[in-house]
């Protein structure tokens, strides 16, 4: 069967192309985060089961997104180059296999390798085969849609993608109660190897055409090329920094603090429906808010009422540390990060011209990782100087800040950019 390419956007909703390709998109970026998301419960665990120690387990968990944020700028670039479909069936292989690495690193036999360093590479493969699936899934959204109707399928892409997490950490948590270790990282494999094939079929290459290399230490000059690419990053970091960085690494602390229970549910039990909260505001304010902005004279009017409810989110957990105020509050706060990606990544396709697309995409998601890769290295310190309490204050104040900035950079029409000048490697 030969599939189609694609150079030009759909023309609207009614091209039978948009919900396939969307479909096949988002199949992909959500079956990529079951399998993420089924290694948070299981491999802080593995600790005891294999001699790691608590250091190594933590670099284990992060090393994927120390390679996905290395990643993201050249990912960009070779989406622009030769297309999206071979990068992004690259990307989801890697992922479908990843877990399969894990069950090799529990016992890996005549490899020359600790359990320890099998789980290290792994994790490295997956952050650069997410890298490609992240940056390929916004790329192809684009190009596949319009200002029109941009926001709405971004919307669902996002939603799909921050969904698998969540199911992932619950499929992982059961499996490996009822079955063990193995089969929770073999069904994550199965599912995201199950993503890939649903691309090869139906996934379109959307051709680039672009010549020249973006690398990290070209960021700058991509960024100083228009003073919006900085706005629309600087509120991508500062909100994966929020969330990701301060919030999730912290909640658990705030409950113990303030000793908030729930039944027979202490501090601990509480934060993790706390987190799953959050999580399902956050998926739900996405499937409606990237809509929501195509109708809109600005793709701004959501953005600042959700960095709003952000901010409240957080002054209210200082200001009603109870069941019901945190809650309500990281509800609040969900619907607010929610608020911001669909549209701010539908902004970015408005004004990437053709060729950048994936370049830009790349450089939305290096801020974003920055965000979630600082945010959890001064959460702790700032909690155990200044008090969970005082730390959120300033959480809502940051969230401030950040609307002044979409205020002062992303405001009015979105003109075209010019495609920065980037030398091109000899």
């Amino acid at each position: 069967m030969r599939l189609p390419t694609l150079s030009t956007p759909a023309i609207d909703d009614e091209d039978p192309s948009v919900p396939v390709v969307v479909g096949a998109v988002i199949t992909g970026v959500f079956f990529g985060g079951v399998g993420g998301g089924v290694a948070f419960p299981t491999l802080p665990t593995l600790g005891t089961v294999l001699g790691i120690s608590s250091f190594v387990v933590g670099m284990i968990l992060s090393v994927n997104r120390f390679t996905r944020l290395l990643m993201a700028t050249p990912a960009g670039q070779v989406l622009d180059s030769i297309g999206t479909r071979r990068p992004m069936l690259v990307g989801l292989v890697v992922q479908g296999l990843v877990p399969f690495g894990y069950v090799l690193a529990l016992d890996p036999g005549p490899i020359p390798l600790s359990s320890a360093a099998v789980f290290f590479l792994a994790r490295a493969c997956w952050g650069v085969g997410s890298a490609f699936v992240f940056v390929g899934a916004f790329t192809t959204v684009t190009h596949v849609t319009t200002a029109e109707n941009r926001g709405k399928w971004v919307g669902y892409m996002r939603g799909g993608q921050s969904l698998g997490f969540p199911m992932g950490l619950i499929l992982g948590g059961i499996l490996t109660d009822l079955y063990g270790y193995s089969e929770a990282f073999a069904a994550a494999g199965t599912a995201g190897l199950f993503a890939a094939v649903v691309a090869f079929v139906v996934l379109p290459n959307v051709q680039g055409s672009t010549t020249t290399t973006t690398r990290l230490r070209d960021l700058p000059a991509v960024i100083s090329a228009d003073a919006r690419v900085l706005g629309i990053g600087a509120t991508n970091m500062s909100v994966r920094f929020l969330y990701a960085g301060i919030l999730l690494s912290t909640v658990v602390l705030y409950t113990n603090e303030y000793d908030i229970s729930l039944g027979s549910l202490a501090g601990t039990g509480v934060s993790g429906i706390v987190m799953a909260i959050s999580v399902l505001a956050m998926s739900v304010t996405t499937l409606f808010v990237g809509r929501l902005s195509d109708s809109l004279s600005s793709r701004t009017y959501t953005v600042i009422p959700a960095l709003t409810l952000l901010a409240a989110g957080f002054a209210l957990l200082v200001i009603s540390p109870t069941v019901p105020g945190i809650v309500i509050g990281v509800a609040m706060i969900g619907m607010g990060v929610g608020g911001t990606g669909p549209p701010l990544l539908a902004y970015l396709g408005d004004i990437a011209p053709g060729e950048d697309v994936g370049k830009l995409g790349g450089v939305y998601n290096v801020f974003g990782d920055l965000g979630s890769t600082i945010g959890p290295l001064i959460a702790l310190p700032l909690a155990s100087t200044m008090g969970v309490g005082t730390e959120y204050l300033v959480c809502a104040g940051l969230a401030v800040v950040t609307a002044l900035i979409v205020l002062a950079t992303l405001d009015g029409d979105p003109e075209p950019l010019r495609s920065p000048e980037i030398v091109a490697d000899d």
